[in-house]
């Protein structure tokens, strides 16, 4: 069975960790009969077509290279909106995304569309199954479930997507029910994205007080609820600062103002394996992120069985059962967030257990096994309708 892959993130090259967990269901999927071709966006020095890890590519340009800037940055939906620029290469990114979707049916005649994220790679699936009569599954990650909370005009092209979707899926129970309040007669399916085990595991020795922070540097992480809550531990833990975005120079200021500076290294982007090792060596993993749709660090650090701790927010719920696999706060109490931290960090036993018992549930959970069991049933299931 054949599924075309839609998605404005994918991975770059072996390694990028940019949508590396699509890269993983379409591997996976291969163990279920299910061949995977992918639609993604371009990027310099990327080839038109390619094979990433037995996954062929097709990629599209969408503007002139210098304003080819929409994709890949984790930013895309702010820079629409305060840039015309952006707008514009938004207007040549559907239109380019859906000339080479219409290419990829052509060529790969897949049973069945997957487009991951309803904005843009949805909009493009309805226009493409209504054109082709493929159905769709449409997959909701988090980021685009905000724009169509927060930003009224999305909310009837997010309602065509769906009324257009042969099923829809979101990668956890907070994503499902917030779909359903914006949509009441949806019916969408919990499918979480699968993680790599093989990647993520036990090893190494733990750096006592050593403290890490992965993901992008903007309000809805939450590293400045982090950093706040670094200057009230009652140790002198260090922080590993992962990522980068518009608020570093903001968090910057913040570390130096609270006195924390010289115990915050910041690391801008990681590999995949250069972070595995980090994760190994930290003592506990911190997620103060609000809204997550699922939480792929929680995740990847419960496979080294590193603690996890964590706001009591969104998707992070369906990773971190509190006290067993992870400890979780109330979301925004920095104060509860260092109570939290020094809890793992002065008890390593304690860290230990919560860190053991967390890598048998995500094995159990994410493995790419049962992600790809899980879809490759969906797609069997909607198969059926196509002509």
């Amino acid at each position: 069975m054949n599924v075309l892959f839609l998605t404005h993130s994918f991975p770059r090259s072996p390694g990028d960790a940019a949508g590396s967990f699509i890269l993983r269901l379409a591997r996976a999927l291969g163990h279920e009969g299910v061949n995977v071709q992918v639609v993604a966006p371009a990027a310099a020095g990327l080839a038109a077509h390619e094979e990433i890890e037995g996954i062929a590519v097709s990629r599209f340009r969408y503007a002139p290279r210098r304003f080819e800037r929409l994709a890949y940055t984790g930013n895309m939906a702010k820079d629409v909106a305060s840039s015309w620029s952006a707008r514009l290469a938004l207007v040549g990114f559907l239109g380019a995304d859906f000339i080479q979707a219409v290419r990829a049916r052509r060529n790969f005649v897949p049973r069945a569309i997957h487009a991951h994220w309803w904005f843009p790679s949805g909009v493009v699936g309805a226009w493409l199954g209504s054109l082709s009569h493929v159905p769709m599954v449409t997959t909701m990650h988090g980021t685009d479930l905000r724009l169509a909370r927060q930003v009224g005009v999305a909310r009837p092209l997010f309602r065509h997507v769906l009324q257009h979707s042969a099923a829809v899926t979101t990668v956890s129970h907070w994503l499902s029910d917030e779909v359903r309040k914006l949509v009441p007669a949806s019916h969408p399916i919990v499918a979480p994205m699968p993680v790599a085990t093989d990647l993520f595991s036990p090893g190494g020795v733990r750096e006592k007080g050593r403290l890490l922070f992965v993901g992008r540097l903007n309000g809805q992480k939450g590293a400045e609820q982090l950093l706040r809550a670094m200057a009230e531990l009652r140790s002198d833990a260090t922080l590993d600062v992962i990522g980068d975005g518009p608020g570093r120079s903001t968090l910057e200021e913040i570390a130096a103002e609270r006195g924390i500076a010289a115990r915050v290294r910041w690391h801008g982007h990681l590999r995949q394996p250069e972070l595995a090792r980090l994760y190994q060596r930290a003592s506990a993993v911190v997620v103060p992120s609000t809204d997550e749709g699922l939480g792929m660090v929680a995740i990847e650090a419960l496979l080294c069985e590193t603690p996890v701790v964590a706001f009591d927010s969104g998707g992070l719920r369906d990773i971190i059962q509190n006290e067993r696999t992870g400890i979780l706060v109330p979301p925004g109490d920095y104060r509860a967030l260092a109570r939290g931290i020094d809890s793992v960090l002065e008890s390593e036993s304690r860290g230990r257990d919560l860190g053991r018992a967390g890598r048998l549930y995500a094995l159990s959970t994410f493995a790419p096994e049962s992600s790809a069991r899980k879809y490759a049933d969906i797609y069997r299931q909607i198969g059926g309708n196509a002509t």
